[in-house]
C-alpha cells in the first residue's frame, strides 16, 4: 500500500478495524519521530493529524537543525550538548534534507557578543556539541568578516565568529520521517481531527473519536496507549482529558520574511544581534534571502498565525541595523511565514528566555503528553518517550520490545551511503536524469531533494511524462506533484505548494504561474466535485495572500 490519500478509504478502514499498541496525536516532527521509533521496535503504531503533516510548527521554523548556541547564554549546557550531537545524527540519516551551512557571527562595539566571550562560547559549543574537526569554529578579524559578507555593518565592527549550523527543509524532514515510519509498518493519516478521547471501564484512555476533515465522517480508533504530541494543541487535548493542570504551554510567534537576492544579495548566512539584544538569522537560499525571527507571545488561533505590520517592520529595521547598505522596503517582501512555538510556561520570563526543553507528563488516565522541545532534538525526544512506552508494555502486558535503532537509521530518501557519499550519489543520479531529457540543473535539484527516492521520480518521468504536456505543466513540477500525491499523502494544493515543495515560501511566482494546472491535475486525481475544487482554490489564494500581506491588511 503506497503512502497516499488515493488509498484513504483503505487506510481509514484499517485504522478503525484494529487495536493499536500506540496511537499518536499530532503529525509534526515530534509525532513523526515517535511513530518511526515505535514502529521500528515492532509496536503496532498509528498516528492522526488534524491538518496536513508538518502544517503547524514543523513547517514554520527558521529551517535550521541547529546546535542551540544561544542556549549557552542561558547556561543550558546539557541542552546544547544533546542537540549539538543530535544535529550530526539528523544530517547523517538524511543528507538530502539537511546540509552544513557556515554561519557568520559579527561582533560590534556595544553588541551582545564580545570577542573574548564569543571565542570562549564557540569553543565550549564545539566541545559540547562534539563538532567534527573540519567544522570547528574560527575567529575572524574585521577585514576577514567583511570578506565573508561585505553587507555587514562596518561601523564598530570588531571581528566575527565563524561556525557551522545545519540548514534543513523542516517540512520535508517531517514528511521523510513520516514516510520512514509508514515504510516500517506505522499507519499515519493526515486530516483526521481528534474530537474526543475514549476510555475503558477503568477510566484509562483507550482511543479517540476523530473526524475526517476531508469527508466529514467520524471514526473511532482504539489503542493500548495514546501519546499526545500535538505541539501547540497539546493543552487542548489535555483539556479533553480533564488533565490540564500544573504546567501549561505558552505560545510564542516567530515571523520570517523572504526577499529576492537582487534586492538583498546576501552571500553568507549571518547570525546577528539586534538593538534590543535579540538574535536574528539571515540566510541565503535558492536565489532568495530569508530573515527572522521575531519572538512575541501569541494568544490567537495557532492554525493560522500571521505576520502583522509590526512584525514586518521589526525585521526590516533589523536588516537596516546590520546591513545598512541594503535598502529594503515593505514592497520588496516576496513572501513570509509565521509559526508558533509551544513553550512550557515559566512565570515572569519574556519569550526569548523561556526554555526550549521538552518534558513528558502522564495523566491519571494514562494519557502521555510530550511538550516543548526543538526540531533538532526530535529523534532523542522520540526515543525517550518510546522507552517509557516499552517499560509500560513490559509492566502492564508483559510484552518486551528492543531498544531504539533510529540513531543509525536513514529516514526515507536518506539511503545514500551517509553524508560522505552523498555528493557522488548526486553526481551519478544526475546523469540518469539528464539521460531522460532533464537539464543537468533540473536533474541535480531533484536528486538533492528526494535523495534515494529519486529512482521512483525518474521512473514516473520515463513512463508517464506525457501527462505533463496534457496538463500544461513543466515536467519537473508535474513529477513532484505526481510523487507528492502517490507517495507523500498530499491532499490539497497547499500541501503541495507549501509543505511538499516549499514553493509558496521560496518561489511564489511559480505558484502563481501554475496554480490552475496543479489544481486541475489534483481535481482529476482525487475526483473532486466542483464545490471541493472551489474550496481548495480559495484555500490556496488565501495562503498566497497571507504570505504576502500582513494580517492587518488581509
Amino acid at each position: 500500500m503506497t503512502f497516499s490519500n488515493l488509498n484513504r478509504e483503505h487506510m481509514i478502514n484499517k485504522l478503525t478495524a484494529e487495536e493499536f499498541d500506540v496511537l499518536i496525536i499530532g503529525g509534526g516532527i515530534t509525532g513523526a519521530g515517535i511513530a518511526l521509533d515505535a514502529a521500528t521496535r515492532g509496536m503496532k503504531t498509528a498516528l492522526v493529524e488534524m491538518q496536513d503533516f508538518a502544517a503547524g510548527t514543523s513547517s514554520r521554523s527558521t529551517k535550521l537543525v541547529h546546535g542551540g548556541l544561544r542556549y549557552l547564554k542561558q547556561f543550558e549546557v546539557k541542552m546544547v550538548a544533546e542537540v549539538g550531537k543530535e544535529r550530526a545524527i539528523v544530517y547523517e540519516n538524511g543528507p538530502h534534507v539537511t546540509t552544513p551551512e557556515w554561519m557568520l557571527l559579527p561582533m560590534h562595539k556595544g553588541g551582545t557578543f564580545g570577542k573574548f566571550s564569543t571565542s570562549i562560547g564557540l569553543r565550549v559549543y564545539d566541545f559540547l556539541a562534539g563538532v567534527k574537526k573540519s567544522e570547528r569554529r574560527s575567529m575572524l578579524t574585521p577585514r576577514e568578516t567583511l570578506a565573508k559578507e561585505p553587507l555587514v555593518k562596518k561601523d564598530g565592527l570588531k571581528g566575527g565568529g565563524y561556525y557551522v549550523e545545519y540548514r534543513t527543509d523542516d517540512a520535508r524532514l517531517t514528511i521523510e520521517v513520516m514516510k520512514a515510519a509508514a515504510d516500517n509498518g506505522a499507519l499515519p493519516v493526515n486530516y483526521l481531527k481528534v474530537e474526543k478521547l475514549l476510555y475503558d471501564s477503568n477510566g484509562k484512555v483507550s482511543g479517540v473519536a476523530a473526524i475526517d476533515q476531508l469527508s466529514g465522517k467520524q471514526h473511532e480508533i482504539m489503542a493500548k496507549k495514546v501519546v499526545n504530541a500535538a505541539g501547540p494543541w497539546v493543552d487542548s487535548i489535555r483539556e479533553k482529558d480533564g488533565s490540564k493542570n500544573g504546567k501549561t504551554l505558552r505560545l510564542t510567534k516567530g515571523v520570517h520574511l523572504v526577499i529576492d537576492q537582487s534586492k538583498f544579495p546576501l552571500k553568507q548566512a549571518v547570525y546577528f544581534d539586534t538593538p534590543d539584544k535579540r538574535m536574528v538569522f539571515a540566510i541565503p537560499r535558492d536565489g532568495k534571502t530569508y530573515i527572522g525571527t521575531t519572538d512575541t507571545f501569541y494568544d490567537s488561533d495557532p492554525v493560522h498565525p500571521k505576520m502583522t505590520e509590526s512584525d514586518r517592520t521589526y525585521i526590516i529595521n533589523a536588516i537596516k541595523f546590520m546591513f545598512p547598505s541594503v535598502k529594503i522596503t515593505k514592497d520588496d517582501i516576496e513572501s513570509s511565514w509565521a509559526g508558533v512555538r509551544p513553550l512550557i510556561w515559566e512565570e515572569g520570563k519574556d519569550p526569548s528566555e523561556i526554555s526550549r526543553k521538552d518534558e513528558i507528563w502522564e495523566s491519571e488516565t494514562g494519557l502521555l503528553t510530550i511538550a516543548g522541545g526543538k526540531l533538532t532534538g526530535y529523534r532523542k525526544m522520540a526515543e525517550t518517550i518510546v522507552n517509557l512506552l516499552a517499560d509500560k508494555f513490559k509492566q502492564e502486558f508483559n510484552k518486551t520490545y528492543s531498544g531504539s535503532i533510529t540513531k543509525t537509521l536513514p529516514i526515507s530518501g536518506g539511503n545514500v551511503g551517509g553524508s560522505a557519499k552523498f555528493k557522488e550519489f548526486v553526481r551519478l543520479q544526475t546523469e540518469k536524469g539528464a539521460a531522460l531529457g532533464l537539464t543537468e540543473d533540473e536533474s541535480a535539484r531533484l536528486v538533492k531533494m528526494y535523495g534515494s527516492n529519486i529512482p521512483a521520480i525518474f521512473k514516473m518521468i520515463e513512463e508517464k511524462g506525457n501527462e505533463a504536456e496534457k496538463y500544461r505543466l513543466p515536467i519537473v513540477i508535474w513529477a513532484k506533484l505526481k510523487y507528492a500525491i502517490e507517495n507523500e499523502m498530499a491532499a490539497t494544493p497547499v500541501d503541495f505548494f507549501n509543505r511538499r515543495t516549499g514553493a509558496l515560501l521560496f518561489d511564489i511566482e511559480t505558484v502563481r504561474s501554475y496554480q490552475d494546472q496543479v489544481i486541475s491535475y489534483m481535481a482529476d486525481a482525487f475526483n473532486w466535485e466542483s464545490s471541493a475544487r472551489r474550496n481548495f482554490e480559495q484555500q490556496l489564494e488565501q495562503e498566497i495572500r497571507f504570505a504576502v500581506l500582513p494580517a492587518d491588511q488581509n
